[in-house]
């Protein structure tokens, strides 16, 4: 689906655009007189006011969470839901503010719902819908839980991209976006503690037939941990980026150990490319500056300079629709033109501000451990307390909780000898918590007893191994909010932590 702007809404874009471009003109005139060194920014400006302000607009901008412009009062994205497969946009509170999740949660009460559409506020019309089948994989993809990844973000109740294997979206028809050896930059916030090795995480530029055509035919933002074609140091994850046939981390094909692991829950990924030029940036979006992981030539792998994009934008999958991987989004952009490093550091500040697990009076407050549970590479094998016969452990995890209601995460690992060809977990609430939406599994409540069972993709769990994506669930209460302290998979007693 591409919607197209009103012509009040283009006429308001080139308004706001001619303005940005004339306080940019006279930030360069001021400079070359040496009055001023860095563009001119509005004081408060939203990351695509910063890059146009920069000279490189924004041409594709997606969030879930809140607008990324300061003049953008329209829909961030809609929700479908299961019981009668109704839609429903879900917009801003206000003109640059945050996304109205109590619509959401209203209107997804008593059934779940999916994300369909994430809608550009670039004004281009490079909506994000439901990826089609592509060369490595089948399709239509998975639509993403609007659910499964609750958060605050500046104190205000709202909702990420989950992204499980198996999981995209795609526009192949876009505008304004890159193409060629053209300019572009992009930046995305993602989940620092939710990743996997499949192939690949990505958001940006990929084919517009859904095929590997060739080396330098993208160039996406990247973040897991696979080592297959490029990775940096320590055991990652890394920002890298998907330039088609190659995760580069720089220059060379393989190892650069200039490309850092990221330790910070909330992550900005930077890539950006020119001709023969390009680099990857990272930094925690909660709090100081960025990180240059590498700045320099094309990678010396032939196909790769000069570059050969199409222009398609993807999010969660690789170009030709590898979907074996895991990851969460919560706002990305693409711009025209190449960003100056002023720019993007104005871009960083304007993220931190905007105050990513941040709370404010009763709205939801962010629990200890991020939401939801980490999907890793390389799930470690748990072990069971000494002299204990549990063949499981659990560990519940409350993630947010407002006035009423709150998230949980629950992840299950088998430690047990032999697999599981299915999984049903028992537990019972303290007090008198009610699930209300669960993903991942299915549920049924009587009185405080929980019965939560697999999944069909996620029942087959090995010995050692963890349950994958685990389930987790939004409840209320009246009262208190205790955690549940005793658990069974399969009938036997399982160890907490």
């Amino acid at each position: 689906m591409k919607c197209s702007p009103s012509s009040t809404h283009r006429q308001q874009v080139r308004s706001w655009r001619t303005l940005l471009a004339l306080l940019a003109a006279l930030g360069i005139i001021a400079g070359a007189l040496g009055l001023a060194s860095a563009p001119v920014h509005a004081a408060g400006s939203l990351p695509c006011d910063i890059y146009a302000s920069g000279g490189t607009p924004c041409v594709a901008a997606h969030s879930t969470v809140r607008a990324l412009l300061s003049a953008y009062n329209g829909n961030l994205y809609q929700v479908r839901r299961a019981s009668d497969n109704a839609t429903l946009n879900i917009g801003v509170l206000s003109a640059g503010g945050y996304a109205n999740a109590a619509a959401q949660d209203s209107f997804c009460a008593g059934t779940t719902c999916v994300i369909t559409i994430i809608y550009d506020q670039s004004g281009h019309g490079n909506n994000l819908t439901q990826a089609p089948a592509g060369g490595a994989a089948g399709g239509p993809d998975n639509l993403a839980n609007a659910s499964a990844l609750p958060l605050t973000v500046g104190g205000h109740h709202v909702y990420g991209v989950y992204v499980a294997p198996g999981t995209g979206y795609r526009n192949d028809h876009t505008s304004g976006i890159a193409t060629g050896d053209n300019p572009e930059g992009e930046y995305a916030i993602l989940d620092g503690t939710h990743y996997n090795g499949g192939c690949c995480f990505d958001y940006g530029n990929a084919e517009t037939s859904n095929n590997d055509t060739g080396n330098g035919h993208m160039e996406a933002i990247y973040f897991g941990n696979i080592k297959v074609w490029g990775y940096g140091s320590g055991n990652g994850p890394w920002v890298m980026a998907d330039l088609e046939n190659g995760l580069f981390s720089g220059v060379n094909a393989g190892f650069n150990s200039g490309d850092q692991s990221i330790t910070s829950h909330y992550v900005t990924a930077i890539v950006k490319g020119a001709p023969n030029l390009w680099a990857i940036k990272a930094g925690n979006a909660q709090s100081g500056g960025l990180t240059t992981m590498y700045n320099g030539p094309r990678p010396n792998v032939s196909g790769y300079n000069p570059m050969h994009k199409e222009g398609a934008i993807i999010l969660g999958i690789g170009g030709d629709n590898s979907k074996s991987s895991a990851g969460s989004f919560f706002e990305g952009a693409m711009t025209s033109g190449y960003p100056s490093d002023a720019t993007e550091n104005a871009v960083q500040t304007s993220i931190v501000a905007a105050g990513y697990g941040s709370n404010v009076g009763s709205t939801p407050t962010v629990g200890t451990t991020p939401s939801p549970s980490p999907t890793t590479g390389t799930t470690p094998t748990p072990t069971p307390t000494s002299g204990s016969s549990a063949s499981c452990k659990v560990s519940y995890t409350v993630t947010n909780q407002w006035s009423g209601g709150f998230g949980a995460n629950i992840a299950i690992t088998n430690t047990g000898s032999t697999a599981w060809s299915s999984w049903t977990l028992k537990f019972t609430f303290p007090g008198d918590q009610q699930v209300t939406q669960l993903w991942n599994g299915s549920v049924s409540q009587s009185g405080s007893s929980v019965t939560i069972t697999n999944a069909t993709y996620n029942g087959q769990v090995a010995a050692g191994a963890a349950v994958s994506p685990g389930p987790g669930f939004n409840g209320s209460f009246t009262s208190s909010n205790p955690n549940p302290i005793s658990f069974t998979v399969n009938g036997a007693t399982c160890t907490t932590s």
